[in-house]
């Protein structure tokens, strides 16, 4: 499983975006890929426009053009970051303007996508800028309910995470180079910003870096900048995500999937605190704490050939495992509580509770995307309860598969000489489906959307077709 198809389908159901580009049709093609995997989007195809969106709603990313017919995208973002800094953006940039983009980074911006862009590198972009936000919001949860760094309470009360808090704490106030380990999901971007957060570096600057995210030569440029000339659309020298950390923490997420040219470049930075740019012929000093993350087996990958033994070694300082969900299921309850607070705060549910069913379901169920698949499905059922409680019905439409075998499906037995035309029972079915659906949702069509894995549009047109108004399912 690759990066980018995993954090595909975890992202944070219903999370409401806007895209802002002033070529309009461009604007609606990215809505529509976005809307497909359940986003919630909003378009503006100018600065004033965004400026009115930001101004009366929320969103939870995003994403911005540099260039718009009436303003800069890097003047907007400098007012974002004064007024929301936490809000995650993604730069959109041509080909010529990395540079730019580059420099929007280093200003707060989350990441870019160079145009034209495939469909899985928007996803995956906006996905890490989700999954960025919520980790800020958690170590900022952390920070306000503790008293005292954000880091020292990633939440669990497993002797697991116990451990892995007390070590973290030791490792913290050091510069040991750290490797994070555990499945997808785990949380372990939240672990490495705990790291910063509590180290002598958290003045300075912490950046991500996904390094399955971006293509070999991109990513070498990107992470250690180039010299003019490098290459063919490199007209002027541009510093890389390794001088923007500089002072701080530069961490390397998915690092097996980095290309042999860059793993040998990280080799020298781990060993020598140098680094050479693209094209350059005179070494850099780096004044970075290294702090590195996978989900892969490193071991096999060695042995396969895929990567360095001797970079395993010089990342292997300080090694952190996050155990999956299913192996501290004492966690589910608080981790659940609070991830169902967040989405009565959120959504303005009022305040709503599991029920005893649903709690036992939500712990039988093994949660292959961990933590984050865990916070997605309570959210989802969340919004399903009418009553301020969450049901076992609510848990299980949440869930991708039924949550024990005690719930599992059946097949029923019909009565032949009773049985309609297909198209006939096709019809009634689709009917009462969409109706459940609004009831369910109590009528907000963009809910009802995410719940039927359907966009928008797809979803109007089907209750137009069938005669439905959602007005009718509100109260």
């Amino acid at each position: 499983m690759n990066a980018p198809d995993s954090m595909h389908r975890s992202v944070m159901l219903g999370a409401r975006l806007m895209v802002v580009d002033d070529e309009e049709d461009l604007c609606e093609l990215i809505a529509m890929r976005l809307e497909h995997h359940g986003y919630e989007v909003v378009t503006e195809t100018s600065c004033r426009g965004a400026r009115r969106v930001l101004r009366h709603d929320v969103v939870d990313v995003l994403v911005l053009d540099l260039r718009l017919e009436d303003g800069d995208g890097l003047t907007l973002l400098d007012e974002l970051r004064e007024t929301d800094p936490d809000l995650p953006v993604v730069i959109l940039t041509a080909h010529g303007s990395i540079e730019t983009a580059v420099e929007a980074m280093k200003k707060g911006a989350h990441s870019f996508l160079t145009k034209p862009f495939h469909d899985h590198e928007l996803l995956a972009t906006v996905a890490q800028a989700l999954v960025g936000a919520e980790l800020r919001r958690e170590l900022a949860g952390f920070r306000r309910g503790s008293g005292r760094s954000s880091g020292t309470r990633l939440l669990g009360e497993s002797p697991s995470m116990i451990a892995l808090r007390e070590r973290l704490a030791r490792v913290a106030a050091t510069d040991s180079t750290v490797l994070v380990t555990g499945e997808s999901g785990t949380g372990k971007e939240l672990v490495a910003r705990s790291l910063h957060e509590l180290s002598h570096r958290r003045k300075r600057p912490c950046i991500a870096v996904n390094c399955a995210a971006l293509p070999p030569d991109l990513l070498e440029s990107e992470l250690f900048g180039h010299v003019r000339g490098a290459f063919t659309s490199a007209h002027r020298d541009k510093d890389g995500l390794l001088a923007a950390a500089e002072g701080g923490t530069l961490f390397l997420d998915e690092i097996g999937d980095a290309p042999p040219s860059v793993q040998a470049k990280l080799l020298r930075v781990l060993q020598e605190r140098t680094y050479l740019p693209v094209g350059a012929t005179r070494e850099k000093q780096a004044d970075v704490r290294i702090i590195a993350a996978t989900n892969r087996d490193l071991g096999a990958d060695i042995a396969a050939g895929r990567f360095r033994e001797d970079l395993f070694y010089r990342l292997h300082v300080v090694p952190l495992h996050l155990p999956p969900l299913r192996e501290r299921r004492e966690d589910i309850l608080p981790l659940s509580e609070l991830f169902l607070r967040r989405a009565s705060e959120k959504h303005d549910l009022g305040r709503v509770r599991l029920s005893p069913r649903a709690l036992e379901a939500l712990r039988a169920h093994d949660w292959p995307g961990n933590v984050r698949e865990l916070a997605n499905v309570v959210e989802a059922a969340g919004l399903l309860a009418t009553d301020g409680i969450v049901e076992l019905t609510h848990v299980e439409a949440a869930l991708p598969r039924p949550a024990s075998s005690s719930t599992a499906s059946f097949e029923p037995r019909l009565d032949v000489e009773d049985l309609p035309p297909m198209a006939d029972a096709r019809q009634k079915f689709e009917r009462a489906y969409l109706c459940e659906v609004l009831r369910r949702t109590r009528g907000n069509v963009s809910a009802a959307a995410r719940l039927a894995g359907r966009n928008r549009t797809d979803l109007h047109d089907l209750l137009k077709r069938h005669g439905i108004d959602a007005a009718d399912f509100r109260n």
